[in-house]
């Protein structure tokens, strides 16, 4: 080889080792780069030039060596370390780390599909999830019913601040420990009022019209027109107040009797002889004319009235009636009231009496009244059932669970049906005696506004509004390729597909050996400053021995120069 030859060989080395330190210095300068994937450069030979392949060994000689004069180095590739960063915290929701293998896929303003590990994303002005360069982040969408659809690929869209559609009741969950312990109902309430006669001196009677009834010194006490205000209490709960108006919503006293039944929610569903409702007595058990109010059974039900309880507003006499109890309510049990919705969103009050019905070695069986004062009908009565336990206190069954809500009048959809689930109930003792009965849940809200949002392990992007309720937008996708090592890095932390990655396979996260999403986390540069300085001093150790090289050649062709002069 000759001088010249030389220095071309240590120019070899100090071009590949000059590359190996622009390597070192662009891991250097992205140490903080979110998602950055270290390089490295790896060095081969250049030609040779064979003098002597070398000889083969016989029985004289042990043989000769190959004989080559190496042209110097050059870089035979400079490959990308893949390998998983660290991931750090960051607090923001719409940060996502990808904790394994994948990459995000995006969408950019060319209508170009690239990849990165850098989730450092936000929402646009149109509330459109996009990365720090304005690229889309791609999603699997989702229908309104939160259904993830594979395979097609679009923007993701979270518009907060917008408002949801009201959501009606239909299914309602309780929960809570019915005790065996309690009384059987088996008498219920019985409040008589005074004997009510007629001018003329007679009982009164169902038929007896209210304008001919009179106190005892003869005066009327009702005339046409007149504003009955009623109320009452039920189970020690006070029931809802509603007027009567005299001669215009009834002018018998058995009208009078007809409404306050249907006010005070006394449900005569399977009753046929008469023990329940209110009636006017015609002597059989009370004196004649006097208005009777037969309770359903249990304390929880008992009705009580008195004096006060009605009261004529317009006309001479204000307290008509006055109310005695004549039998109390006998039997245990528990109320509890809760709101279910319509379709418009307007809160609906409900309310469920349960009072023990039977006991046997099978088991014991509850029976709930339901109610509403929100239903438009004069009754809040909406129905009745049985809900029953083994003789271990667990659930077996319940009757009377649809229950209709008449809502006429208010713009929504009438009636509200919806269904108790008692599944949730035990019937076992309690330590302390008491039953204890709560609505779990329901599936019905108020429109509500989207406050945030959140990404869990599987991609899944979950909206939350402020009325509890939550809604799917999409799944996050994930590439893989068979040879990411292949990719060709562009500018803003992104790849795209080279001729050595193979094609991408767009899937979802942790499936098909993709990893996980971790929210409100971005995943850090995996270069390792301590081994660059050590790559960094090898590649200037590298230089200055080339240079080396050179500097000798050229002395060495110095001194043949000196000869010739």
């Amino acid at each position: 080889m000759s001088l010249t030859g030389t220095m071309l060989v240590g120019f070899t080395g100090i071009n590949s080792n000059s590359i190996a330190v622009a390597t070192v210095g662009n891991n250097l300068a992205n140490l903080n780069t979110t998602a950055f994937k270290g390089q490295r450069t790896l060095f081969e030979t250049l030609l040779y030039r064979t003098i002597s392949e070398g000889d083969a060994p016989d029985g004289d000689s042990g043989g000769t060596l190959p004989r080559q004069i190496g042209y110097g180095s050059t870089v035979s590739s400079i490959q990308r370390n893949f390998e998983q960063g660290a991931l750090d915290s960051t607090g923001f929701s719409s940060d996502l780390a990808i904790d394994g293998e994948g990459f995000f896929v995006l969408d950019t303003a060319a209508g170009d599909q690239v990849y990165t590990r850098d989730g450092s994303f936000r929402l646009d002005a149109s509330q459109t999830l996009v990365s720090a360069g304005g690229a889309h982040v791609q999603v699997f969408g989702a229908d309104s019913d939160g259904n993830i659809s594979g395979g097609t690929l679009s923007d993701l869209v979270i518009p907060l601040g917008t408002a949801s559609e009201a959501i009606a009741t239909t299914s309602v969950v309780m929960d809570g420990r019915l005790d065996s312990g309690t009384n059987i109902a088996s008498t219920g309430a019985v409040t008589v009022s005074q004997a009510s006669t007629t001018s003329s001196g007679a009982p009164a009677t169902a038929t007896s019209s209210l304008n001919d009834l009179v106190d005892d010194n003869g005066v009327p006490l009702f005339a046409d027109g007149d504003v009955l205000s009623i109320a009452g209490t039920k189970g020690e709960i006070t029931t809802a107040e509603s007027t009567f108006i005299v001669g215009t919503t009834g002018s018998t006293l058995g009208d009078l009797a007809d409404f306050l039944e249907s006010l005070l929610g006394i449900q005569t569903d399977g009753v046929t002889d008469g023990s329940v409702g209110v009636s006017v007595s015609d002597g059989t058990d009370f004196p004649v004319g006097a208005l009777v109010v037969r309770s359903n059974t249990g304390e929880i039900n008992a009705v009580e009235l008195d004096a006060g309880s009605i009261t004529n507003t317009t006309g001479a006499v204000t307290s008509p009636f006055s109310f005695s109890t004549e039998t109390d309510g006998v039997g245990g049990g528990v109320t509890t009231s809760f709101n279910v919705f319509d379709s418009l969103g307007n809160p609906v009050d409900a309310r469920l009496r349960l009072s023990m019905e039977s006991k046997s070695s099978a088991g014991t069986t509850w029976r709930f009244h339901a109610e509403s004062v929100d239903d438009s009908d004069l009754s809040p009565a909406l129905g009745t059932g049985t809900v029953t336990f083994d003789a271990n206190g667990q659930f077996v069954g319940a009757t009377g669970t649809d229950l209709t809500i008449d809502r006429e009048g208010v713009g929504s959809l009438s009636p509200l049906s919806f269904t108790l689930d008692f599944s949730g109930l035990t019937g076992l003792a309690s330590p302390d005696g008491s039953s204890e009965l709560v609505m779990a849940s329901q599936d019905g809200a108020p429109a509500g506004i989207l406050t945030g949002y959140s990404v869990d392990a599987d991609g899944i992007v979950t909206g939350t509004y402020s009325n509890q309720q939550t809604r799917v937008f999409g799944q996050v996708a994930f590439a893989t390729f068979p040879n990411e090592e292949g990719l060709v890095a562009l500018s803003e932390n992104t790849f795209t597909f080279g001729p050595n990655s193979g094609d991408a396979s767009i899937v979802a996260p942790q499936t098909e050996g993709t990893g996980a999403v971790r929210s409100a986390a971005l995943e850090q540069s995996n270069v390792e400053i301590a081994r660059e300085f050590v790559n960094l001093i090898t590649a200037s150790t590298g230089i200055s021995s080339a240079s080396r090289v050179v500097r000798v050649a050229d002395e060495l062709l110095d001194e043949l120069l000196v000869l010739v002069r």
